[in-house]
């Protein structure tokens, strides 16, 4: 018995690491569910927000810049606001990385009244970068792990890789 419990403790202690489980969404490029309280993707339709609103989402925070192609930002804040979902536009500019869009995004993600929240940008990679500093800062991941799960939802290129390690090694405890 006293072994059992042991093990159990040691099980308790070991951190759990979600799974991103990527998804056909119609109207959403690479969806993916990454846990309780968050759901990623990438260019997402006006129409595609109808779902997330009736599987229980209640914020929406979209990371692409308003000049992008098809960004859609005013459709969908309005289609958003119509289907009682927050909109949270949090415009990141690949071309010049501030990290006051990583400030904002942990902010935003931490609102247990925006949760579940989807975050979108144009393909994910944004997400990804924005998703790692979470992970570690708020989570208290490794950084090898949080990377991993940041790839699977779709970070890519190493300048939005860096800028989220810049970040974490200058705000991380």
């Amino acid at each position: 018995m006293r072994k059992f419990l042991i093990l159990v403790a040691l099980a308790a202690a070991v951190p759990v690491f979600a799974q991103v489980t990527k998804q056909e969404r119609a109207g959403i490029v690479n969806f993916s569910k990454v846990d309780a309280v968050v759901a990623c993707g990438g260019a997402t339709e006006t129409s595609a927000l109808e779902g997330l609103a009736k599987d229980g989402f209640k914020a929406v925070i979209n990371l692409r810049q308003a000049t992008e192609a098809n960004a859609n930002i005013e459709q969908n804040a309005a289609k958003a606001k119509e289907l009682g979902l927050k909109y949270i536009h949090i415009p990141f500019n690949t071309q010049q990385l501030d990290p006051a869009v990583i400030d904002k995004f942990l902010a935003a993600v931490a609102d247990k009244s925006n949760q579940p929240a989807y975050v979108h940008c144009g393909s994910a990679s944004r997400v990804g970068s924005v998703w790692l500093a979470k992970r570690v800062i708020q989570d208290g991941w490794t950084v090898e792990k949080a990377t991993e799960e940041a790839k699977a939802i779709g970070l890519r290129g190493e300048p939005l890789e860096k800028f989220a390690l810049d970040y974490i090694a200058a705000h991380k405890k």
